[in-house]
């Protein structure tokens, strides 16, 4: 028997690179090259290429170029934010105080924990049953030395959207610049830096159909950065380093692409995220986390009661169909996700937890055809460990 065609619903870990972003990204890869820092004429068409791209991720966000700062990951465009403002704030003779909510990617949350090791406060503010951070308690927590907040736009795991230019209107009253991690929502939603009305914004390309490798950091006009990485004058003093020409080029073309798609994506994912979730209702024991909330169109979170997630990712895979269990940066660590704890969830409904996310290319009849295969292998499982449970539902 031919072993089963791949589906892939894992969107949210990384996309396939978009067959127009490879062509546009081919020519830095073979017969056209240079320093971008250089001044003859190799470095010079390098240098337009960066510059091109740069636009184009401007136009996607409503901002500037200039405000656009080239990154290898959003990781470490956010671990960037997050060690400047800790070095500000030693700077006036204070360890300060950051306030973080406890969804954010492990890239800030770690981060937070390091710089608490060192003495800084950190208040962690956590979101309620329906996966949303209320912006009054970030705002409750804020104080006289709170130097940073960071609030990511939309969660990773659970898709669900956070109240960013609330909590940055209140923070702006203060003088408390604000980070939010748009990662998972710049290329499936409209993302506008204006409207948020923060200080800092993170992206990753390979999130939209770019390539692994690139992202960048938007830096609101006026607002103090130093260099993360220190030697050379790349991207105005703010991060170091020859320029991946290629991979930026790349990054441009997928923010272009976006601009211009983002309303065709966003319906075609809507629609089957919400076949999959009606088909998930016939299915016993299946209750899809944070229901109600908003989210972002393509993703959704849900527990197989009695059902061990990681094994029953494994009997999918098998079967063709790639999923998650949670952050791709948790990817083989077989604990409860931070992120479904915080939302109140026991360990047992954490560890029995998918993530499905969808993609441009997916089609209506491969959810139907998975949501069958889901049904089948988690019934399977459930027959190994417990005895069946009621009908489906959310949450």
């Amino acid at each position: 028997m031919p072993a089963p065609t791949p589906v892939y619903f894992d969107h949210n870990a990384t996309t396939p690179l978009d067959p127009r972003v490879r062509a546009a990204m081919l020519p830095w890869l073979g017969e056209r090259w240079g320093n971008a820092s250089s001044t003859h004429r190799f470095g010079q068409a390098a240098r337009n290429a960066v510059e091109e791209a740069r636009e184009k991720v401007a136009a996607l966000l409503g901002a500037r170029p200039p405000e656009i700062v080239f990154t290898a990951s959003g990781t470490e465009a956010n671990n960037a934010v997050l060690f400047d403002a800790a070095r500000r704030a030693a700077a006036g003779n204070s360890p300060g105080q950051i306030v973080v909510s406890r969804l954010e990617h492990p890239s800030v949350r770690q981060s937070a924990t390091r710089l608490e090791a060192g003495g800084m406060a950190v208040s962690r503010i956590p979101p309620g049953p329906d996966g949303v951070v209320l912006a009054e308690a970030v705002v409750a927590a804020l104080g006289d030395g709170t130097v940073l907040v960071t609030l990511m736009l939309a969660n990773n795991e659970l898709g669900t959207l956070q109240p960013v230019a609330a909590v940055a209107a209140a923070c702006r009253e203060r003088g408390i610049p604000v980070l939010t991690d748009a990662v998972q929502a710049v290329g499936k939603i409209p993302v506008s830096v204006h409207e948020l009305g923060v200080d800092f914004l993170t992206l990753g390309a390979h999130k939209f159909g770019g390539p692994l490798g690139a992202a960048a950091l938007w830096v609101r006009k006026g607002v103090a950065l130093d260099g993360y990485l220190v030697g050379g004058s790349q991207e105005r003093h703010r991060r170091a380093g020859t320029e991946n020409v290629a991979a930026i080029v790349g990054l441009g073309e997928a923010a272009a692409l976006a601009q211009g798609e983002l309303a065709e994506r966003g319906a075609h994912l809507a629609a089957l995220r919400d076949r999959f979730e009606a088909g998930l209702a016939k299915i016993p024991g299946a209750l899809v986390h944070c229901a109600g909330a908003p989210r972002l169109p393509n993703t959704s979170n849900l527990a197989l009661s009695g059902v061990d997630a990681q094994s029953l990712l494994i009997r999918l895979d098998l079967a063709g169909y790639a999923v998650s269990t949670g952050a791709a940066c948790a990817s083989g660590v077989v604990e409860p996700s931070p992120t479904l704890l915080a939302l109140g969830l026991s360990a047992a409904e954490a560890l029995s937890s998918l993530r499905v996310s969808f993609g441009p290319a997916n089609r209506p009849e491969q959810v139907d055809a998975f949501l069958a295969t889901l049904a089948a292998e988690s019934a399977a499982l459930r027959q190994l460990t417990a005895p069946a449970v009621g009908v489906g539902g959310t949450r």
